[in-house]
């Protein structure tokens, strides 16, 4: 870090210019504005074409409609520039939710001894919670909040999306600000700062590469479930919105494979979109955070990336925000100081520990009562004989899936993360491929399956890996990013090769971003085993034996008592995993595996 000194300005009368004070801004102004060059002007058509965009788009999200018919969507293929806009808008905004959420719960559950019992675990069952489990009630939700306005589906549908995005994303930042390096966590320390400014310059920096690359990855599990949040089907009703997802669902119900085709043609062209104009200048601004003491020889670029500094907007918006941010600062004070005892008195924290438990079991305890009363009356509680023996047959498939992507794509994540010229190469192609919705390709797996005869119960495996191993793949490239490039060199010097390498550089640098990936993955499988283990196409439909096609037979029905009861048995075993398998190596990655 250098440090940079400034020449003290000459204080010379305004007098002596021959201009009053105010004249001389007002010229210093213009004297900005003679130096803008086209590269700014293409900058600010870009922004105006973009707000303008999303305010048209906008207008369609406070129509008027009525919860007793069912809404269809329009498979003209002239419709599908709207609907792509439709689904882009839902999907940023969520994604800018679940980096709200995840600041909010990262930070609570990594500040808080305590917070963190019941945050961690219960990020477990959000996470192991079917999209659909959460949008049965999120509809019921908004509609009654906006009711006769389109803008409670939108909300319900967007409410869904974040649920496919913020689990992830949260599950990549807490680990960064548990295992902050020392000689960062000393600095912040020593000089006091505020926790408002330890967070923004310290602990975000240092998450922002796993941040950016699990946002990434969180968008393409957004895309995953495009068709499941924008066509929504609860009590034997459809309510299906404007946007490619639900586009594709209607092709599909329909059996007409020339629309589908332009479905997955606009897909496509969306996610390379996005991903060049958005997620590739952010990988690449992101380099500058990576924790080394020597500099890459080679790094990532970006088209764009270089465009933009090019323009003197970026420098110009900043002197105009900078009083915002010195603001934000000094309210940030009211947060405290980083200077807090490492240690407390004993006896004190015992008798926190035991109100705080007894508080929060009595609140647990109270809720799974009167659940279990609820489906008691509804159904008995037998109800869940069923779903415990579906849930060992998908099981058996998260298990077969998550090994399979770990032999696979460990390698080639630490080949790609290691080589930036390869990371640009590869990037796009993996964002198409991991953003790609499944449903998409029930055409092409249902006419496979029945060609060959293989059966669902083995196939969906392949559909389930669709939303799942790709989890593996991000993290493991992210965690192959971030270490640092003179720890490579210093292998290199030493003459350090082949597994000796893997054994004492590569797999501890990427353990703790490839636990990341496979609780990740593990929670995205079950959640895919409800796209993939009802496979629909026109009218043929395979079903699997597993809990994720009970769940989506409940929803479709509009049975509560079941759902709920699937919901839960899923739960359980996605905790119960975790518990057992990745808390212990979220463990071990924490005390002997950080960089």
């Amino acid at each position: 870090m250098s440090l940079r000194t400034s020449r003290p300005a000459s204080r010379v009368p305004s007098r002596k210019w021959g201009l009053p004070c105010s004249s001389r801004v007002e010229s210093s102004g213009k004297g900005r504005l003679a130096r803008l060059s086209w590269v700014d002007a293409v900058v600010a058509a870009a922004v105006l074409v973009l707000f303008y965009v999303v305010l048209q788009v906008g207008h369609g999200t406070t129509v008027r409609f009525s919860t007793d018919q069912s809404l269809k969507v329009d498979t003209d293929p002239a419709q599908l520039p709207y609907d792509a806009a439709r689904s882009l808008l839902r999907m940023f905004i969520a994604l800018a939710a679940s980096i709200v959420f995840t600041f909010g719960y990262a930070l609570a559950a990594a500040k808080s001894r305590r917070l963190e019992r019941i945050l961690i675990p219960a990020l477990d069952i959000l996470q192991s919670v079917p999209v659909l489990g959460f949008l049965t009630v999120a509809v019921t939700g908004f509609i009654a909040l906006f009711p006769g306005s389109m803008l409670g589906l939108e909300c319900a549908s967007i409410f869904a999306i974040f649920t496919s995005q913020a689990w992830n994303m949260t599950f990549g930042f807490y680990p960064s600000l548990t295992s902050l390096p020392r000689e960062l966590d000393e600095l912040s320390r020593s000089f006091r700062f505020s926790r408002w400014m330890r967070f923004w310059k310290v602990e975000l920096p240092s998450g922002m590469i796993s941040l950016v690359w699990n946002g990434m990855l969180s968008f393409g599990g957004g895309w995953f479930f495009l068709v499941a949040s924008e066509a929504i089907s609860v009590k034997n009703k459809d309510y299906a919105l404007p946007g490619v997802g639900s586009y594709a669902g209607a092709a599909i119900a329909d059996g007409d494979l020339g629309k589908v085709g332009w479905a997955i043609l606009t897909m496509a062209v969306m996610v390379i979109g996005v991903n060049f104009f958005f997620w590739r200048p952010l990988t690449a601004w992101a380099e500058k955070f990576k924790n080394e003491q020597s500099e890459a020889s080679e790094t990532q670029r970006s088209v764009v990336l270089d465009f933009l500094r090019r323009s003197t907007w970026p420098q110009l918006l900043g002197k105009v925000f900078r009083p915002v941010g010195r603001a934000l600062g000094r309210a940030g004070r009211v947060f405290g100081t980083d200077d807090r005892p490492l240690s407390v008195d004993p006896a004190r924290r015992r008798t926190g520990d035991i109100t705080f438990t007894v508080v929060a079991g009595a609140l647990i305890l109270w809720g799974l009562f009167d659940l279990g009363r609820y489906l008691h009356d509804e159904t008995g509680l037998g109800v869940f004989d069923e779903p415990l023996l579906l849930g060992l047959a998908t099981l058996a498939r998260v298990v077969v899936l998550v090994a399979a992507a770990t032999v696979i794509w460990v390698p080639i994540g630490v080949k790609i993360g290691f080589s930036p010229r390869l990371t640009r190469i590869a990037q796009p192609v993996v964002q198409v491929l991991a953003s790609f919705p499944a449903n998409f390709l029930f055409p092409l797996a249902v006419w496979f399956f029945l060609k060959t005869g293989l059966s669902i119960d083995i196939g969906g495996i392949l559909l389930m890996a669709l939303g799942a191993q790709w989890y593996i793949l991000f993290n493991t490239i992210a965690g192959a990013m971030s270490i640092p490039s003179d720890l490579r060199e210093a292998m290199d010097d030493l003459g350090v090769r082949g597994w000796q390498r893997w054994k004492r550089l590569i797999l501890p640098g990427i353990f703790p971003s490839y636990v990341t990936g496979g609780i990740t993955a593990s929670g995205g499988a079950w959640n895919a085993s409800i796209v993939a283990e009802v496979v629909t196409f026109g009218g043929t439909t395979l079903t699997a034996t597993g809990l994720g096609a009970y769940i989506a037979r409940a929803t479709a029905s509009g049975d509560f008592p079941h759902l709920i009861a699937g919901v839960a048995v899923m739960s359980l075993y996605v905790v119960g995993l975790n518990r057992l398998v990745w808390r212990r190596l979220y463990r071990l990655a924490d005390t002997r595996f950080a960089l």
